[in-house]
């Protein structure tokens, strides 16, 4: 930095200020509740996507005390075409541990707020310097690319510790609450719409005087991000229907994809395709229905969703006797009250359709 010119956190605070966005539908609030709400949706997901489901969200659980008294079944209802459904039972936990632990009260600095589930240290450091004015950088994707750039740091320099250290060595001792806030902002705007990983956009940026990739002392390119192989799998979805409309869903497995949500038995692969077809081999024709298969793209997944629909004759409150069926972890459920649980999107887009009972079948 040259002599008199302003600091890194002052050209950020007056960029945010004069350029940043402030649209968003929960920026202008010191509210714990909803800052932490919206960090936690914007947790690998994009502006555009959670912009649809948090004032949804909010007008479902207005404050904590809702959050934690709601079952987590309409949490993840809630939550349900969010992705990443993780985040949703960290969130229902930490809402029932400030609720019972903290008596409704939201911790005060970023220690407490790293204590509760699902809070990792930008996101504890973000709800802190938004709501608190507490002096503590973040340091998401975005920053470390934007620091990375403008100081030139490379090798042990650019680890994610060095990195933290630097970003909170250029903060003030004491900055006042409304420019830490605009601070932060800006580090998450210029990230997201200014220093991007592609193609940044150096003639907006209001930390290019000094920034050693634009001067071509650092790499301006950042490197792609190391990403897990893709692959594509076929699941197989045997859903039995009741003749009185009741559906046949189960829980998933805490962990994995779909963990926690309420599905149709799933049977994955070759193998699954022939236990559900030798399944079927003895059911009349009638009883089935195949609908279109569905195309559901994950992470690092790219799924193709079998559809079946199969009607159940046996006693109303005995489970099918089918493939992948788990009593234990399953239950009948009118169509309704299905809809009200936490299903997967393709799921729910399903049962959604005017009903599956009602649907046009399709046969192979």
């Amino acid at each position: 930095m040259s002599a008199g010119q302003p600091s890194f956190f002052e050209r950020l605070v007056a960029w945010q200020r004069a350029c940043g966005r402030h649209d968003l539908p929960w920026q202008g609030t010191r509210d714990p509740y909803r800052v932490w709400l919206s960090e936690i949706m914007l947790q690998q997901t994009q502006v555009a996507t959670v912009r649809r489901y948090y004032e949804a969200f909010l007008a479902r659980f207005a404050d904590v005390q809702a959050l934690a008294r709601a079952p987590l079944d309409e949490v993840l209802a809630a939550w349900s075409g969010l992705g990443y459904y993780r985040r949703a039972r960290l969130l229902h936990a930490a809402a029932r541990q400030v609720v019972e632990r903290l008596g409704g009260r939201f911790p005060h600095d970023f220690d407490g707020w790293r204590a509760l589930p699902g809070v990792g240290d930008s996101t504890a450091a973000a709800i802190a310097a938004f709501c608190h004015g507490q002096p503590v950088s973040i340091l998401d994707g975005n920053v470390r690319r934007v620091l990375q750039r403008w100081s030139g740091a490379a090798g042990a320099e650019a680890t994610p510790r060095a990195l933290w250290r630097r970003a909170q060595a250029l903060l003030p001792p004491q900055p006042p609450a409304e420019a830490m806030a605009a601070y932060t902002q800006g580090l998450m705007d210029l990230g997201a719409t200014v220093c991007t990983p592609r193609q940044p956009r150096c003639p907006a940026c209001p930390l290019r005087a000094d920034c050693a990739a634009h001067a071509g002392a650092a790499p301006l390119a950042s490197a792609p991000p190391r990403r897990a192989a893709r692959r594509a799998e076929a699941w197989w979805l045997p859903l039995w229907v009741r003749a009185d409309g009741a559906l046949w869903l189960q829980r998933r497995p805490a962990r994995g994809i779909w963990a926690g949500l309420w599905a149709p038995p799933v049977l994955v692969g070759t193998e699954g395709e022939q236990a559900l077809r030798a399944a079927l081999a003895t059911q009349p024709a009638q009883a089935l229905r195949w609908l279109p298969p569905l195309a559901h793209a994950l992470t690092h997944r790219d799924l193709t969703l079998h559809r079946v629909q199969l009607r159940w004759d046996g006693p109303d409150e005995a489970a099918p006797d089918g493939p992948g069926v788990q009593p234990d972890q399953g239950a009948w459920w009118t169509p309704s009250a299905a809809l009200a649980l936490g299903l997967p999107a393709p799921v729910r887009a399903w049962l959604a359709g005017a009903g599956p009972a009602s649907r046009t079948s399709s046969s192979r």
